[in-house]
């Protein structure tokens, strides 16, 4: 594993506009970034990010949105209900059909918002995320583009590259979390590797250990309603993936094994709007120096285009 660093991005003014939007019955807290000197009556081109697995706003990708403002971009983050900064109950849940309902109202939000020229949206994901934007784009045909990194394109394929024991113990847990009645059984969303949680692999304890402390004023709830883990299998984006009528850009990491890019059956697909990168990288890698101006260069690039 290469040694990681945060990208500093601290040399960036930008101006961060609150906000809140109702989705699936809870308030979702949500926060537009604005170049410092943009004026109020203009309308920029703006990106929708969406996170992962377990991310809150800002978890790993204010490099990026802080990047994407200073190229003159309006960037809104938001966090899903039960998640952050977000209403919600039972917290730490993750149903991916809701989140993508979620982040559907999120787009609209986006939309609405007076420094945000609404023709010109594109939408971001990253892991788990990645697969969301799927989703969206297939819906979205208005939209300008979609860039998905490091993509959940396959829960069937995350699952089976899960280790055996660990599974058999997430699956229990996740079927005791579903029938019985009260609060949630949790289970850490990062672990180290080889010890019990949703991601050990590819360095996933220390890059939320980098990310916190590059955060410094944020706290992270390092825990998943384990019933979460049973709608992975079910997940496949990748199927909609021709259904994409917008321009993609889609970055996979050839030595993920946290989300393992399924290159075969994009190729298999061969949607001509997808255009696909692959980097000799992990799950993390993208997030952190060295890798992150290599990957930083192809999504601006696409950006621009």
């Amino acid at each position: 594993m290469m040694s990681r660093r945060y990208p500093d991005t601290s040399h960036v003014r930008l101006r961060a506009i609150k906000s809140t939007f109702m989705a699936e019955g809870a308030l979702c807290g949500a926060t537009l970034y604005v170049p410092e000197d943009a004026s109020p009556d203009q309308e920029l081109p703006a990106i929708l990010m969406l996170g992962g697995w377990g991310s809150i706003q800002r978890a790993m990708t204010s490099s990026f949105t802080h990047s994407f403002v200073e190229a003159g971009f309006a960037v809104m983050e938001f966090d899903y209900p039960g998640w952050g900064d977000s209403g919600g109950f039972p917290r730490q849940g993750i149903n991916p059909w809701r989140r993508t309902r979620v982040a559907d109202t999120a787009l609209a939000h986006l939309k609405s918002q007076p420094m945000v020229a609404a023709h010109q949206i594109t939408l971001w994901g990253t892991s788990f995320g990645g697969g969301h934007v799927v989703d969206l784009a297939s819906q979205h045909p208005e939209l300008k583009g979609a860039i998905i990194q490091v993509p959940m394109l396959d829960g069937l394929a995350a699952t089976l590259a899960t280790p055996p024991l660990r599974l058999i113990k997430l699956t229990t847990l996740g079927l005791l979390d579903h029938i019985k009645p009260g609060a949630p059984i949790y289970v850490p969303t990062l672990a180290r590797e080889g010890e019990f949680g949703t991601m050990d692999r590819d360095g996933a304890w220390d890059a939320m250990d980098i990310a916190l402390a590059a955060w410094k004023d944020r706290a992270y709830d390092n825990r998943v309603a384990a019933r979460s883990v049973l709608t992975m299998p079910l997940y496949r984006p990748w199927l909609r993936l021709k259904d994409v009528k917008i321009p993609m850009l889609m970055i996979g990491a050839t030595g993920d094994t946290v989300a393992p890019f399924v290159s075969e059956k994009v190729r298999r697909v061969g949607n001509p709007n997808v255009q696909v990168i692959q980097i000799d990288a992990n799950h993390f890698d993208p997030y952190f120096d060295p890798l992150f101006p290599e990957v930083l260069a192809h999504q601006l690039k696409f950006l621009r285009r």
